[in-house]
C-alpha cells in the first residue's frame, strides 16, 4: 500500500533528536512582557486598558477590532508600564501594551462552560472568538472566521495537523506525547460543528510512537482516523496535507473549505479544546528552543509576551556563538537581528546554528537541471519564476502561476546553482498580494 504523500517535496535533515525526547517545561518570566496588538491576521485588536491599570494572568487587555481579529490577553499579574510601537521579530514596529510584571502571577478564576453535549454550534464559535485563538502554526489566522464556513454542511474533514514536517521543531510532538486527550477532544469538540465531518489526525511517520498511542486512543471512535504520511518536507503544509490525506487540490484562489475541508495545526486544536472545557483563553504556547548552538535544547511552554532572549536564558544560553539565529524552522522560518523581541501568538520555534550555511553561498548562474521543478509541490517553474521576479516581469509572473508558490523553500534548496529562488519568488508575491489588497 503506497504511503500518504504529495508529488515533489524533499528530505532535509530534520534536526528533531536535539529536542524530541525532552518533556515539556513551564516557564514563568521575569522581565516585562510586551503584546503587539498584531497578532494575527486582520485589523489589529484595540486596546481596552490604559497606563497604570493592574492587570491578572487572563485578563483581557485587548479586543477584536473587527470579525476578522483577535482580542489578545495578559499571561502575567502587573501594571501597565505604557502602550507604544515596539519591535517584533519581523523587524516591523508593532504598536503593543507593555506590562510590568510583578512576580506575582495571580490570575482571572476560570470557569468551564456547559457541558460540551449541551453547547450550541454558535456558542462554540464564540467561546472560540472570545478566547483570542488563531493558527498557531504560522499563519495567525482568526480560527473563529475558519470555523464558519459559509456551508457548514458541505465540510467533510476536519483535519488535526500533526504533521510538524519543519525540520527541527518538536512542539507539536511533545504535545501529541505528552497531551493527546486534550488535542482529541479539541478535535471531537470541532466535529460537533460540522454535521458531515470526519475527523483525521495526520501524522508523519517519522513518529510511530504518537501514530500508536493516537490510534489507542480513537480506536473507539468511528469518527475519527489516524493517518499516517510518509515523511517529506512540505508533508504539512495545507494543499499538501489535504491532497496527501484526502486526495483532493486546492490552489492559491481557493480555501480549504472549497473542497470540504478544514485544517488546524495541533497548538489550535489544543487551545480549542481548553477554552471551551476550562474556559481558559489563549495566553501561552508551545516553543521549541534549539540548534546545534544552543546549550540544552528543548520544548517550553511559554506565556505569550515573554522575550526571546529570557526564553534563551532558560535553556542555559548559546554554548557556542551562533551564525544564525532563526524565528521558526530552517525552511519556513526568517532570520533574527536581535532577541530582545516578544513571543506571540504565531511563535513556533528559536533556532540557533553554529554555521550559516545560506551566506557561505554563492550563488551561479542556472543549469536548467530542472531539481526544482521536480521538488516543487505546487508544480510550477521556480527557475522561470524567480528570473521574471529579478527584471520584475509582474505580467509573466502572474501568467506562468507565480501565486501558487507556498514559499517552501524546496527550490533553494536543491538549487545546484544556489540561487536564492524562494527570495526572489516571495518578494514578487508580497508586490502582486499588496496590489489586490489596493483594488
Amino acid at each position: 500500500m503506497a504511503k500518504l504523500t504529495f508529488v515533489g517535496g524533499i528530505h532535509p535533515y530534520d534536526g528533531k533528536d536535539l529536542s524530541k525526547d525532552k518533556p515539556i517545561q513551564d516557564v514563568l518570566p521575569k522581565g516585562e512582557m510586551v503584546y503587539p496588538l498584531s497578532q494575527h491576521i486582520g485589523a489589529p485588536a484595540k486596546p481596552i486598558v490604559a497606563k497604570g491599570d493592574r492587570v491578572l494572568a487572563g485578563q483581557k487587555i485587548a479586543e477584536s477590532g473587527g470579525f476578522v481579529s483577535a482580542p489578545i490577553y495578559a499571561s502575567v499579574s502587573g501594571t501597565v508600564k505604557a502602550i507604544e510601537t515596539r519591535r517584533v521579530v519581523t523587524g516591523d514596529l508593532i504598536q503593543s501594551i507593555i506590562i510590568d510584571n510583578d512576580g506575582l502571577y495571580e490570575s482571572e478564576e476560570f470557569h468551564p462552560y456547559a457541558p460540551v453535549d449541551k453547547l450550541q454550534k454558535e456558542e462554540i464559535i464564540d467561546i472560540v472568538k472570545e478566547a483570542g485563538i488563531v493558527g498557531m502554526g504560522g499563519a495567525g489566522f482568526p480560527t473563529h472566521v475558519k470555523l464558519s464556513p459559509k456551508d457548514p454542511n458541505k465540510i467533510e474533514y476536519v483535519i488535526a495537523n500533526c504533521a510538524e514536517c519543519e525540520p527541527y521543531l518538536t512542539s507539536d510532538y511533545r504535545r501529541m506525547m505528552e497531551e493527546p486527550d486534550k488535542l482529541i477532544g479539541g478535535l471531537k469538540i470541532m466535529l460537533k460543528l460540522f454535521d458531515n465531518a470526519h475527523g483525521i489526525l495526520a501524522v508523519e511517520d517519522n513518529k510511530p510512537d504518537c501514530i500508536s498511542l493516537l490510534k489507542q486512543l480513537t480506536k473507539n471512535d468511528p469518527q475519527i482516523t489516524v493517518k499516517a504520511l510518509k515523511t517529506k518536507y512540505p508533508q504539512g503544509a495545507e494543499r499538501q496535507l489535504i491532497y496527501a490525506t484526502t486526495g483532493r487540490k486546492i490552489n492559491s484562489s481557493m480555501l480549504p473549505a472549497d473542497v470540504g475541508c478544514i485544517v488546524d495545526n495541533v497548538d489550535t486544536v489544543v487551545a480549542i479544546y481548553r477554552a471551551v472545557t476550562e474556559g481558559r483563553p489563549l495566553m501561552e504556547r508551545i516553543i521549541t528552543v534549539t540548534g546545534d548552538a544552543v546549550a540544552n535544547p528543548r520544548n517550553f511552554r511559554v506565556p505569550i509576551g515573554m522575550s526571546y532572549q529570557e526564553l534563551l536564558d532558560v535553556a542555559g544560553g548559546f554554548k557556542q556563538e551562533p551564525e544564525k539565529i532563526i524565528c521558526g524552522g530552517p525552511m519556513m522560518g526568517f532570520g533574527m537581528f536581535q532577541l530582545d523581541v516578544p513571543t506571540t501568538k504565531t511563535s513556533t520555534a528559536l533556532l540557533a546554528l553554529t554555521q550559516d550555511d545560506v551566506s557561505a553561498m554563492e550563488p551561479g548562474p542556472c543549469i536548467n537541471c530542472g531539481r526544482c521543478v521536480e521538488a516543487c509541490p505546487g508544480r510550477i517553474v521556480p527557475s522561470l519564476l524567480a528570473t521574471y521576479a529579478e527584471h520584475f516581469d509582474e505580467e509573466a509572473f502572474v501568467e506562468h502561476n507565480g501565486m501558487e508558490c507556498c514559499e517552501c523553500g524546496c527550490c533553494s534548496y536543491v538549487c545546484p546553482a544556489k540561487r536564492p529562488l524562494t527570495q526572489e519568488i516571495k518578494s514578487m508575491r508580497k508586490i502582486q498580494l499588496a496590489k489586490k489588497k489596493k483594488k
